[in-house]
């Protein structure tokens, strides 16, 4: 489980997987790009050894609950189906008041774990923290390595939801200087710090708010960034994200 040491009290996940290993590989990871989010990882079969620790525990997914639940409730993501059943189990025995502030998510393990942890770092509700865990799905042309988007935005060749009319689009064009390019960090940096303003934000071509949608990108080194952004913040995004790619994000070039 991460620090949750700040002031404001944020949605927990729980990770519940059939192996251990695996939900706390997933919590590592979400925990690398929102530390100050409560993940705790709920993976495996009560007792046994090797193959018979794989499976889920009921005790465990109730005590996960328990230790994520800061106040503002708690967002589920499971591996496969009967980790789904051990969940809804789980949820029966809450007494009626947790319940409320519980959610089961249907979302893919890592990108949906990725997304909500950023989304729950920024102090979203629970159903925003739902919906970024829900709408995380991305696939990538092996070919291509370009983003197939789906749930919040169009796939290839669909057409852009048009901008508004009356608003002035500013847009930037910067080279990446880090060794690393935009891997996981920087991309919840970017997704973390652009989600609460208040404009219409994309990086090459994406939602510039979703960190899923940016690690996609597989932007390198040496690769250029292209951003456009509409609305009231347009400015401050378009700055924002500036600051952090000359900045090479903190790390060496």
């Amino acid at each position: 489980m991460s620090d949750s040491g700040s002031a404001a009290a944020k949605v927990g996940l729980v990770i519940v997987s059939h192996s251990e290993k695996i939900a706390e590989g997933v919590c590592e990871l979400a925990g690398q790009m929102a530390s100050g989010v409560d993940l705790v990882a709920a993976g495996g079969a009560d007792g046994g050894t090797g193959a018979a620790r794989i499976g889920t525990s009921f005790e465990k997914v109730q005590n996960g609950i328990a230790k994520a639940d800061s106040g503002s409730g708690v967002v589920i993501l499971t591996d496969l189906g009967s980790a789904v059943m051990t969940a809804e189990m789980a949820l029966e025995f809450l007494d009626p008041e947790q319940r409320d502030r519980v959610r089961l998510a249907q979302a893919a393990l890592v990108e949906g774990a990725v997304a909500a942890a950023v989304q729950a770092q920024g102090g979203a509700s629970l159903d925003e923290v739902l919906k970024a865990a829900e709408g995380a799905v991305v696939s990538i042309d092996p070919e291509a390595l370009e983003p197939f988007v789906t749930h919040s935005a169009a796939a290839p060749g669909s057409p852009r939801a048009p901008a508004d009319a009356g608003a002035a689009t500013i847009r930037g064009s910067w080279t990446l200087p880090n060794q690393m390019g935009l891997h996981a960090r920087p991309a919840a940096f970017l997704a973390g710090g652009l989600l609460d303003l208040d404009a219409e934000i994309t990086i090459n071509g994406v939602d510039a708010k979703s960190v899923m949608l940016l690690m996609s990108l597989g932007l390198g080194q040496g690769k250029e960034v292209s951003a456009e952004a509409s609305g009231p913040d347009a400015r401050a995004a378009i700055d924002l994200i500036e600051a952090a790619v000359v900045s090479g994000f903190g790390e060496p070039a």
